[in-house]
């Protein structure tokens, strides 16, 4: 569907760029003819994913704390001092832990709801005050998750992420002025290198859980990729402001409770 030159001379932030589903987006808009830039806050596992992204295109990392403003505004620095524009922002990173609600602390639910709420907010604003806002033109995609129906298990992320697609709708307005396009993928159940950080619990549970998808399967890291770079291509010039959910019609009859009882499972 996209050709290979789609992106050529595009300048393109992937951020969580390392593993998973960051990295084949950084992959996939390299193979398109982008420019890409990955940031993560590990450094040498950053280094060893560009150098393998390396053989696909031209690609820059740089470490980067989402949750740190300053940091951001030094990843913007190198930006516009390497390359001069920015095109496209893809905001991946982000990170959670399974937990039943009442026993979230303040330090899991602050830390959660600070990077991927607020890390997502101050990544937009930044990028969009350097590059976007001047440029009078510039594609935003956030990557969050399945919150259609809630997020049981996962409160602290799944408020965030309701956050993220609010601000979505409401920057897709503001800055329509500034030709500036912003939407929302919302993977399922993907299979990535995410999902090894789960208890065997949880795995066996989203095994099982399979057979409830529409579809019957995961969804592949591809799958999202595909959804990402459709979103930022010229085929989407009049779309802004939408959830595209990737997850075979999962978050339309999928049971939403299958994470909260394995979670009450452990304490029963």
């Amino acid at each position: 569907m996209l050709r290979s030159d789609t992106f050529n001379a595009k300048i393109v932030l992937v951020t969580g760029g390392r593993s998973g589903i960051g990295f084949q987006i950084a992959k996939d808009f390299l193979q398109l003819g982008a420019k890409v830039i990955i940031c993560s806050r590990k450094e040498e596992q950053l280094q060893k994913a560009a150098e393998e992204l390396s053989n696909f295109g031209e690609v820059t990392h740089q470490a980067c704390d989402i949750r740190k403003t300053e940091e951001i505004q030094q990843l913007a620095k190198m930006i516009k001092e390497k390359y001069g524009r920015l095109d496209i922002l893809i905001n991946n990173a982000g990170g959670q832990f399974p937990a039943l609600a009442e026993y979230i602390n303040d330090k899991g639910w602050n830390a959660v709801i600070n990077n991927n709420l607020n890390g997502t907010f101050s990544m937009i604003r930044e990028m969009a005050n350097t590059f976007f806002i001047p440029q009078k033109s510039g594609v935003i995609i956030n990557i969050i998750v399945d919150v259609f129906r809630g997020f049981p298990g996962m409160a602290h992320t799944g408020a965030a992420r309701a956050g993220v697609e609010n601000l979505t709708k409401t920057l897709a307005m503001e800055w329509s002025d500034f030709n500036i396009r912003i939407n929302c993928v919302a993977p399922g159940i993907i299979e990535s290198s995410g999902l090894d950080t789960y208890p065997k619990q949880i795995q066996d549970m989203f095994e099982e859980a399979q057979k409830a998808i529409p579809l019957k399967r995961f969804g592949k890291v591809e799958d999202v990729s595909n959804a990402v770079t459709f979103l930022s291509s010229p085929m989407a010039e009049y779309i802004t402001g939408i959830s595209l959910y990737v997850d075979g019609a999962q978050h339309l009859n999928f049971d939403k409770m299958g994470l909260a009882n394995v979670l009450k499972s452990f304490i029963s």
